[in-house]
């Protein structure tokens, strides 16, 4: 069975071509800036083909047509005619309350996936422009959703509820609903198959650390806490989001910069988090080089991005009652070994034994960096939330 999976974000479409039967992506790519000047299309191959096609690509419909193109050509294709791909899985980052866990794609579930567009007015409606080409161009192929909230559907409501009258709760669905769900589930489950330890009886801290950021509770399998809320930009501090903030500051810049809410909005998600306070770049890599050349700014940037990580693993340690296994993933957590360093030594009071040799050496693997005689785990884990995206479309259509 061969299975399409599309990511489709406001400006560029990823996607992956799978065939499960043989494990195997056939083919990669994105469409890069829809709707702009100089719109590309990069095209991997699974035997090391690569192309990259520019052209006038107006809107997500164009975009998928021209990866439904490439896919069937004769000089950069896998396959021969678009009757082979048997199913497309979708990322939808939002499913509200509608959805507790990812589901083959009707009427019905499209309307409610229009309906949470209010609470992600960034991300579900170019998320629904997949969905609505897809139904054109493959009209008998099966189309399934999987949702970056519905991991976190399992959370109690303690945990969920925002502190505000609970009428506005009940008329907006106004709570934490958290994301990078399939990148939490995929990566603490990779870690417990690797250890050989029973995913159902684990407490695990999953940190998903790249340009967004967030950091998940799981208990015997289900997720019960993770610091994004309502919107991604609850929680950690992040590349460009400034993640937890004091609603009074922002407020108050309103008033004293005469702000508009699009542009606070736009001030909060775009000009924060390592971006804002270092003033150099929201890439880690960029801070960390600056950092290590005596930038005080970017020196103050990572120490205020290890401290949010660090308050987070400590207050849900305390949530579950300790905690046996820790995952670092996304781009920083994969791959920058001074980030992890930096946390993991501030857990030494938890028994934590951390193996600075390993941890150095370790860049995008999957890797313990703990010792064996360590009472808590620390494994590096890349995610891969589209073969999750894959599996649950193939878990779905049996």
């Amino acid at each position: 069975m061969k299975v399409l999976v599309l990511n489709s974000g406001s400006s560029s479409i990823k996607y992956q071509f799978y065939d499960m039967k043989k494990s195997q992506v056939l083919a990669k790519g994105i469409v890069d800036k829809i709707g702009l000047a100089g719109s590309t299309l990069t095209h991997t191959r699974s035997d090391g083909d690569k192309v990259e096609l520019e052209g006038e690509i107006v809107d997500h419909q164009a975009g998928i047509e021209f990866v439904l193109g490439v896919l069937v050509s004769k000089k950069h294709g896998s396959i021969k005619d678009l009757s082979e791909i048997d199913a497309v899985g979708h990322r939808v980052v939002h499913g509200g309350e509608y959805f507790q866990s990812s589901v083959i794609l009707d009427d019905d579930s499209i309307s409610k996936i229009e309906k949470c567009s209010q609470l992600a007015p960034l991300h579900n409606p170019p998320n629904l422009k997949g969905i609505y080409a897809m139904k054109e161009f493959l009209p008998d192929a099966p189309q399934t959703a999987i949702f970056d909230t519905a991991f976190h559907q399992t959370m109690p409501d303690y945990a969920y509820m925002y502190a505000i009258p609970y009428s506005l709760y009940k008329k907006y669905g106004l709570r934490r609903y958290g994301f990078h769900g399939t990148s939490h589930y995929y990566v603490s489950k990779t870690a417990c198959e690797f250890l050989g330890v029973d995913y159902t009886k684990q407490r695990i801290i999953t940190c998903h650390l790249g340009n967004g950021a967030s950091i998940t509770a799981i208990k015997n399998g289900k997720s019960i806490d993770t610091s994004m809320g309502l919107t991604p930009v609850e929680g950690m501090m992040m590349g460009t989001r400034s993640g937890d903030l004091d609603l009074g500051v922002l407020t108050y810049l309103i008033e004293k910069e005469e702000l508009s809410v699009a542009s606070a909005n736009t001030l909060i998600n775009k000009h924060s988090g390592l971006l804002g306070i270092s003033g150099i770049s929201s890439d880690m890599r960029e801070v960390e080089k600056a950092s290590d050349e005596g930038n005080e700014r970017a020196k103050l940037a990572l120490e205020v991005f290890y401290y949010r990580i660090l308050k987070y693993i400590g207050s849900y340690t305390a949530v579950m009652g300790s905690v046996d296994i820790i995952v670092f993933t996304g781009g920083i957590g994969e791959n920058s070994a001074k980030t992890r360093k930096s946390i993991c030594e501030r857990l030494a009071f938890i028994g934590l034994k951390f193996d600075e040799k390993i941890n150095e050496k370790t860049r995008g693997k999957l890797e313990c960096i703990t010792d064996n005689d360590s009472p808590t785990k620390v494994l590096v884990v890349p995610t891969d939330e589209e073969l999750v995206i894959a599996n649950e479309t193939m878990r779905l259509l049996a």
